[in-house]
C-alpha cells in the first residue's frame, strides 16, 4: 500500500510530528518506517483490509504503532532486553492474524 498524502498526514498526527513534516529526518524516515511496517504486517500474514472496515482501523493502528516505535527508538542505545513490548499492539496484531480471511473483508 502506497503512502498517500492523506495517510501520511494521519500518521504524522498520530506520531505528533505534524509540525515537523518538512524536517528532512521526518521526511526521510517516516515513509521508510511506514513501508517496513506494512511489509511486516504482510509477512505476519495480515493483508491490508478493505477501507472503512473495523479491521482496517485495527490494521492502521498497528502500522501507526510500529512507525511510532521505530521513530522513538531510531537512536536506541540501551540493550534490547530493556525495551518493553507494546502489549496492546501485540494483542491487536494477534487478533488481526487470527481473524484473517483472504480478500473477504466485506464489513463496512
Amino acid at each position: 500500500m502506497a503512502l498517500t498524502e492523506e495517510r501520511k498526514a494521519a500518521l504524522l498526527a498520530y506520531c505528533k510530528l505534524a509540525e515537523l513534516a518538512d524536517d528532512p529526518e521526518v521526511a526521510a524516515l517516516i515513509p521508510a518506517f511506514y513501508e517496513a511496517a506494512v511489509g511486516y504486517m504482510d509477512g505476519a500474514g495480515v493483508a491490508e483490509p478493505q477501507e472503512g472496515t473495523s479491521r482496517r482501523a485495527q490494521y492502521d493502528l498497528c502500522v501507526n504503532a510500529m512507525v511510532l516505535d521505530n521513530w522513538e527508538h531510531r537512536d536506541l542505545k540501551e540493550p534490547a532486553s530493556q525495551v518493553g513490548e507494546n502489549v496492546v499492539f501485540r494483542r491487536m496484531l494477534n487478533q488481526l492474524k487470527l481473524t484473517e480471511v483472504s480478500n473477504l473483508d466485506t464489513e463496512g
